[in-house]
């Protein structure tokens, strides 16, 4: 791939304040794009001054996308910006270990408000300018626990679960207009939402990995990368584990 893989093209990138989000924005600007980096904290500013620095391209937008107003005005920024647009939803959140038993109301909907309605907010704004551009990659940011569930993690494993199968959808249903959809699904990635593991359960997670180590950003990002570009044109409905091989 070359140094310019992403010229002409504007791509929004949201959590990008921190961890596999960061990554992605700062490879994604390495590449030529401009990306709208998207988060609910004033850290998309700091991402945006990293990028400019650097001599890329790149714009913040703070808000809660979970939120139509902000998610349009998100939208209406990159389509602003010109070029080929693209979306990586990657902004999401893990509230509280519970059983489902003990599962909240207002966890439950936060939970599935965050992961999976607002990309489903996020990807029906952007279709209609993808359509028209006759292109586009769309990549979710779900998880292996979306794949097979984990116990204590419901709410999490069902939005997650339900971005993967959006994604699927939405393959069939935008492919004849040159729009891919993909899904990622990491497994344990070294960041902060591992806060809640005590040391023992981090190396008992480590050693379920064949791999031997945890996860990092840059592993997901670059495979967010991949299917963001050209090279995996022919790449549509997937979800690629970036999990280490974990049992």
């Amino acid at each position: 791939m070359s140094l310019q893989d992403f010229a002409g093209q504007t791509i929004i990138v949201t959590g990008a304040g921190s961890g596999i989000g960061r990554v992605t924005a700062l490879r994604l600007a390495e590449r030529g794009a401009h990306v709208i980096v998207a988060d609910i904290s004033d850290s998309a500013e700091d991402v945006v001054k990293e990028i400019t620095d650097a001599g890329g391209q790149a714009s913040a937008a703070v808000g809660d996308i979970s939120d139509q107003q902000v998610v349009d005005d998100v939208v209406a920024q990159a389509v602003d910006t010109g070029g080929r647009l693209g979306l990586v939803n990657n902004a999401g959140i893990m509230d509280k270990f519970d059983g489902a038993a003990e599962t909240e109301d207002a966890v439950w909907e936060r939970c599935l408000r965050i992961n999976l309605t607002a990309p489903f907010l996020l990807t029906r704004a952007v279709l209609p300018h993808m359509q028209r551009q006759g292109a586009g990659s769309i990549v979710m940011v779900s998880s292996i626990w979306g794949l097979r569930g984990a116990a204590c993690e419901a709410a999490y494993s069902a939005s997650k679960a339900g971005l993967t199968g959006l994604c699927q959808a939405l393959a069939r249903e935008a492919g004849p207009c040159g729009i891919r959809a993909n899904a990622l699904a990491p497994g344990v990635i070294d960041t902060d939402m591992l806060s809640g593991y005590t040391p023992d359960e981090l190396n008992e997670l480590r050693r379920a990995t064949p791999l031997g180590r945890l996860g990092t950003p840059q592993d997901v990002a670059a495979a967010a990368y991949f299917l963001c570009s050209d090279e995996a044109s022919f790449i549509t409905g997937q979800v690629l584990a970036v999990d280490g091989g974990y049992l």
